[in-house]
């Protein structure tokens, strides 16, 4: 059986539920879901008047999706307060945004399933443009109430200085 990459013990790909949300040097409480991290480069069509009947592709410019964050409703204040950067609804004419710190670089960390940090992506320049503070109330359902917030940004990158770990020796 071929095993993955870095670590020849490894035969399985990871698991997708294991991971936490950073921004501000502190873990976000409750994160239960986070969008793909997903980029999209546009392809420019190109063909010089010499050129043979066949066009070339060349990149053009690269846009990153908004990533979504979900979590359950608890008492951290975290997602309002940052949500309040950007637009706050009493702060008086010219004080509802805070241009200064409303974008914020964030961390992704994904954990293997003995709990050991496994990747990183580090993304850049974050910013809340969409938040729903409390889902649809429904006193017959039976379900946790869910939070959400659209992060816009401007690029992520892996981070390189977290390594693969060494698989535990259990005998």
């Amino acid at each position: 059986m071929p095993s993955v990459a870095s670590n020849t013990q490894r035969v399985d790909p990871y698991n997708n539920f294991k991971f936490r949300v950073k921004w501000n040097g502190k873990y976000v409480a409750a994160v239960s879901k986070v969008s793909a991290l997903k980029r999209t480069t546009d392809v420019v069509p190109f063909r010089e008047g010499g050129d043979p009947s066949t066009v070339r592709n060349t990149p053009g410019q690269t846009k990153f999706e908004p990533i979504t964050l979900e979590r359950g409703v608890t008492l951290d204040l975290e997602f309002e307060q940052w949500v309040r950067q950007v637009w706050n609804f009493r702060a008086g004419l010219g004080m509802e945004s805070s241009l200064a710190s409303f974008r914020r670089d964030i961390t992704l960390e994904f954990y293997n399933d003995a709990g050991q940090l496994v990747y990183a992506y580090n993304i850049y320049s974050c910013w809340p443009s969409e938040y729903q503070a409390l889902p649809e109330l429904d006193a017959g359902a039976n379900a946790v109430a869910i939070q959400t917030l659209v992060l816009q940004h401007e690029g992520w990158e892996r981070d390189s200085s977290v390594k693969v770990p060494k698989a535990p020796n259990f005998s």
